[in-house]
């Protein structure tokens, strides 16, 4: 998938467009101006440290926060003038994998997958149940899976409920906040074959921030990193290895000596 172009998208309006978006939290600047396009069947990866806002920057977008300067367009739609049930109709249309799957204990596993088919959608329980358990055949999942409760699962069946959860809906548009973590590397690797998969069998626009550069090699049509508050570099999962940026170098290879300064006390 990464080294594919996105599906018909030059030319059309962007599914997500973001335009000089900034956020602070009293003195802390969090957002200093971003620029961003998200076409329609596009997958973008935001790389970056952290508390560099790539977080801020997804609730932005979804309409949990509120930025402070700048615009965001979904659809060609400003998500800060949307109110209400404008809102709530805007958001059916994301799906979203939260970083530790972000799993109810007290609900089964279907019941979890089917949440938002439920009470955002008021699908009888029967037809959600079906539902979920399509979903979960879908991230590799057997029917026993369903009726487990969370505790039950380990960290990498966690990761594929909340996907399952995160497209139950059949979203447009899928985020995806640190795919990856906790995972050891072989399941990992599954999670991100899974993403990919996914995405394509959905036609979904995709954002998803991440530390780890092996997942976003994988899921990535286009990678951007944050820092600062700013997008300082864009460009394709093969530019990304050629680039002569000092702060993108550092960051995909890990080096501790570099621009980006991290602290660190010392005795």
């Amino acid at each position: 998938m990464n080294q594919e172009k996105a599906a018909d998208g030059q030319g059309k309006t962007p599914k997500i467009r973001l335009r000089g978006v900034k956020k602070s939290f009293g003195d802390n600047h969090v957002l200093r101006g971003i620029d961003l396009d998200i076409g329609e069947g596009e997958s973008i990866v935001v790389i970056g440290g952290s508390g560099t806002g790539k977080s801020v920057l997804l609730k932005c977008i979804l309409g949990l926060l509120r930025p402070d300067e700048g615009l965001i367009e979904v659809d060609g739609e400003d998500v800060s003038r949307l109110r209400g049930k404008d809102l709530e109709r805007m958001r059916r249309k994301f799906g979203m994998l939260f970083q530790n799957a972000a799993l109810f204990d007290s609900l089964p596993v279907w019941e979890n997958v089917a949440f938002g088919l439920i009470e955002g959608d008021r699908m009888n329980k029967k037809e959600a149940h079906k539902i979920a358990l399509q979903k979960l055949a879908a991230v590799g999942l057997d029917e026993e899976v369903a009726g487990l409760f969370p505790a039950e699962l380990s960290g990498g069946m966690k990761k594929r409920v909340g996907l399952a959860r995160a497209i139950a809906t059949n979203p447009e548009i899928v985020f995806f906040d640190e795919p990856t973590t906790g995972l050891d590397p072989i399941m990992g690797d599954v999670i991100n074959d899974l993403i990919v998969q996914i995405v394509h069998d959905l036609g979904a626009s995709a954002l998803s921030i991440t530390h780890d550069m092996a997942s976003a090699r994988k899921i990535a049509h286009r990678i951007t990193m944050l820092y600062q508050g700013r997008l300082i570099w864009s460009g394709t999962v093969a530019e990304i290895d050629t680039t002569d940026n000092a702060y993108v170098k550092q960051f995909i290879h890990g080096h501790a000596e570099g621009p980006i300064a991290m602290p660190v006390l010392r005795p």
